[in-house]
């Protein structure tokens, strides 16, 4: 039943329903949270939406954390000199939040700490708080990657900053 069930929302999410919860202005100001953001460590941050996976993906068992390590690859978050990249993945239809960070900042950064950070941005979709959740996320991250990988003089912006909606 509970597999039934996800199958439902995944299938009933459409494209449309992210600007509901995330509408443009809220794109906007995750835009600029990781521009600041990343002014003050190496790291490179992207941010990515989905609503719903499709049905192969269901057929096949795609949990979040599978899909969000497709999207890490996809979006080449992995493509900088430091290997330095972090994707925040959010799917809608499961309200679930998956934390990707590239080898040189895995080795820096416990996943518990990429645990705790998901589980508070979850904690505000579920009272629908999807900006502040995003935004918190964001700030959490940069706090971590502020201590374990300080920015340099000679930083670069290898990444686009903008969020993308898949």
């Amino acid at each position: 039943m509970k597999k039934f069930s996800r199958w439902i929302r995944h299938l009933m999410a459409a494209r449309w329903q992210i600007g509901r919860v995330l509408p443009a202005h809220s794109m906007r100001k995750i835009t600029s949270a990781i521009q600041s953001s990343e002014k003050l460590h190496q790291g490179e941050l992207r941010f990515a939406v989905e609503a719903g996976l499709d049905l192969p993906e269901l057929l096949q068992g795609i949990q979040s954390r599978d899909r969000a390590l497709q999207v890490f690859s996809s979006l080449r978050v992995w493509d900088t000199e430091h290997n330095s990249g972090v994707l925040i993945y959010l799917l809608l239809a499961d309200r679930k939040v998956e934390i990707i960070a590239d080898r040189g900042i895995s080795k820096l950064v416990l996943q518990a700490d990429w645990q705790k950070i998901c589980r508070n941005m979850e904690s505000h979709f579920r009272k629908r708080e999807f900006e502040n959740g995003v935004l918190l996320g964001i700030e959490e991250i940069s706090n971590l990657l502020k201590q374990h990988f300080p920015a340099s003089s000679l930083k670069l912006n290898e990444l686009p900053d903008q969020p993308v909606i898949l």
